[in-house]
């Protein structure tokens, strides 16, 4: 998973990238909301932590403004040092998904963050057939069928294929697909993905006619639609 970390306590925000990066996630690292804030506006997570004093705003102000103008499909799991049960029911009633209290320990957090995998689905991998009407990808013969027709795609137009079903809907930057198909820096040249997206869109004939459209938004990424 994309995790972006919200914590002001500095060695405790390095502490919580060891522990996600040697469980094989990808970390974006925040001390103050307004940071993430401007950070969401040009990228894509699959799952923020989210402190809740903070030096600029706090982490229920944050959480709020991510469910009303920003992406509000993005599990939140709060990690604070406030224990009082008002706060835990005002923090799950704004749109958190989870909540622990400091101090946080280190496979609490992991089996969380593995629960809500599981619950939105990011869990899901690429192995068998997956179908989404009209299309069926065999994820171990590389090929799509559809209307009739058997196409095969390369490794990577298939995993970015899933990737983008998987997601739909969702607001997806070339640096969060470049890092969840390829497993590489998002720094590095994502011209790879718009490649790879044009060769998917071309192959299987991507388009309203078959009931999906796959949007390109400038200076950001692209986003899967039904239609």
């Amino acid at each position: 998973m994309r995790i972006a970390i919200l914590e002001d306590d500095t060695a405790l925000l390095e502490l919580y990238q060891v522990w996600l990066v040697a469980d094989g996630h990808s970390c974006k690292c925040y001390e103050d909301g307004k940071s993430l804030l401007k950070a969401l506006g040009r990228e894509t997570f699959d799952l923020a932590i989210l402190d809740w004093e903070l030096p600029d705003i706090s982490g229920t102000e944050v959480l709020t403004y991510l469910r009303k103008q920003l992406d509000w499909r993005l599990p939140v799991l709060f990690a604070t040092n406030r224990d009082n049960e008002e706060d835990i029911v005002f923090a799950l009633k704004s749109g958190a998904d989870d909540y622990m209290i400091k101090p946080v320990k280190q496979n609490e957090l992991l089996a969380r963050i593995g629960a809500i995998a599981r619950r939105t689905g990011l869990d899901t991998d690429n192995d068998g057939v997956v179908d989404t009407l009209p299309y069926q990808f065999d994820a171990g013969a590389l090929t799509v069928n559809y209307e009739g027709k058997s196409v095969t795609l390369t490794r990577k137009e298939l995993d970015l294929a899933l990737f983008l079903f998987r997601n739909k809907g969702r607001l997806l930057s070339r640096g969060h697909i470049m890092e969840s198909v390829w497993g590489q820096n998002a720094e590095l040249n994502t011209r790879t993905v718009d490649t790879h997206v044009s060769a998917v869109r071309q192959k299987i004939q991507l388009g309203p006619e078959r009931g999906w459209r796959l949007a390109s938004i400038y200076g950001h990424g692209y986003r899967l639609e039904s239609v």
